[in-house]
């Protein structure tokens, strides 16, 4: 855990720098065809939708982002550390982005610009936002605050695609301070007609709108720097961008991200869960009961109805934890007085109150003596693959609740750390659709 022990500064005692750039996209912008080439984040893409993606067209975006191919969410590649990351693969990468260029796969924008881009589900209010290029704060800096921890191998392999290709191929998510005008350019900017559109495979309606206007261009960096954000998704690209930037100071020390307000009508937060393999349900319950009262929850053994039971007893909020083995539905509740002095007195309550930080120290690491690292602790990304992925590693998950926005720009503002992998933000951005080369 990394934190402080006293309150920070609001996240706008330094403002975010953003710059337009010279995007990358792909040459054909029909609906169709953007759909076929683009893909989901990288570490969202399981291994059977990696080759899926790979198979949709000879361009689709996930040979470069993952060009050795994935491990997969949940295993020791599970923050999108290519499979033997490295020199190898980052060069694959690099050798086929350079070739998809010099085809005309790919076009590089003939002027700098900032790209609009809205994200609307088939249910609920869209999330819009802008990309651009924003400055990489050494460490300290204050206008981008990360709210989880990274593991660093996951970190170096994403720094070795990143040098090699000298390109963003994804944006990381900033959710920013609101800035009125900042909304006022955005309402007036969407307009016109989109640039790019497509609905991916959830029904999410991606559209985004090239901005080269010069008062836009203008006005919104300077609306910007009146704000602060906090990393919403890409903590390990925004480590490894920052990484590249130690080694290569004189270099490129910008990343490209995705800028949305912070508050209603913006990104939602789900939780990601844990898996521990190799650990029965009754050995675990055995163990948890030292530290929670235990109690089974009558639930039907296949996957529907034990996904439906969850639903149920989360929307309750009477639980504080749930296990099951992919058949069987346990809730842990009344932590003990001894799980609870396992969270460090000294750190910011905000960061103290997580669900995620008692569910790590106390049940994973105090009453099951787990360590939590990537081959230890898998993660899923929703209850049916967490269900799952616990049935088929002959282990249990650990099924938690989200934290609201509030609770993680709160530990942001407080200078902690939540553990790896304790947020997913979504929507997310389709990755492909534009691109940020270092270069000019």
């Amino acid at each position: 855990m990394h934190s402080s022990s006293a309150d920070t500064p609001p996240l706008t005692a330094t403002g975010l720098d953003v710059r337009p750039f010279r995007a990358l996209t792909y040459q054909r912008h029909d609906p169709g065809h953007l759909a076929r080439v683009s893909s989901p984040a990288y570490d969202l893409v399981t291994p059977d939708g990696r080759e899926r993606l790979a198979a949709a067209d000879p361009h689709n975006i996930v040979r470069l982002i993952l060009p050795g191919g994935t491990s997969g969410p949940g295993t020791a590649g599970s923050a999108g550390l290519p499979v033997g990351a490295g020199e190898d693969t980052a060069a694959r990468a690099a050798r086929t982005l350079r070739g998809w260029e010099d085809a005309g796969v790919l076009v590089r924008d003939g002027a700098p610009a900032l790209w609009l881009y809205e994200m609307q589900p088939a249910e609920g209010a869209a999330t819009v936002g802008w990309l651009g290029a924003v400055a990489v704060a050494a460490a300290g800096g204050r206008a981008v605050l990360p709210h989880e921890d990274t593991f660093p191998a996951a970190v170096e392999g994403r720094r070795a695609l990143l040098q090699a290709t000298a390109t963003d191929l994804e944006p990381i998510v900033l959710a920013h301070d609101p800035e009125p005008e900042v909304a006022a350019l955005t309402r007036a900017a969407s307009a016109g007609p989109a640039t790019m559109e497509l609905t991916d495979t959830d029904g999410v309606r991606h559209r985004l709108w090239r901005i080269a206007d010069e008062d836009v261009l203008g006005r919104l960096p300077e609306a910007l720097a009146r704000t602060g954000a906090v990393i919403a998704d890409g903590h390990h690209r925004f480590a490894a961008a920052r990484a590249l930037h130690r080694t290569h100071p004189d270099g490129d020390c910008r990343v490209l991200a995705l800028l949305t307000p912070m508050g209603s009508g913006g990104l939602r937060v789900e939780a990601i869960h844990r898996v521990v393999p190799d650990l029965s349900l009754e050995a675990a319950t055995a163990s948890a009961a030292r530290g929670f009262t235990v109690t089974e929850v009558p639930a039907g053994p296949d996957p529907d109805a034990l996904a439906d039971a969850v639903r149920s007893v989360q929307a309750g909020r009477e639980a504080l934890f749930l296990l099951s083995d992919g058949h069987r539905l346990v809730r842990l509740s009344e932590p003990s007085a001894e799980v609870r002095a396992t969270v460090p007195a000294e750190a910011p309550s905000a960061w103290r109150g997580l669900d995620v930080v008692l569910a790590t120290t106390g049940l994973i690491g105090h009453l099951w003596r787990r360590p939590d690292d990537p081959a230890s602790v898998l993660v899923a990304h929703d209850v049916p693959e967490a269900l799952g992925l616990a049935a088929r590693r002959n282990g249990v998950t650990l099924l938690l609740r989200a934290p609201s926005p509030t609770d993680v720009a709160a530990v942001a503002r407080a200078g902690a750390r939540m553990p790896r992998k304790s947020t997913l933000f979504v929507p997310k951005p389709r990755t492909g659709l534009v691109l940020r080369p270092h270069a000019g």
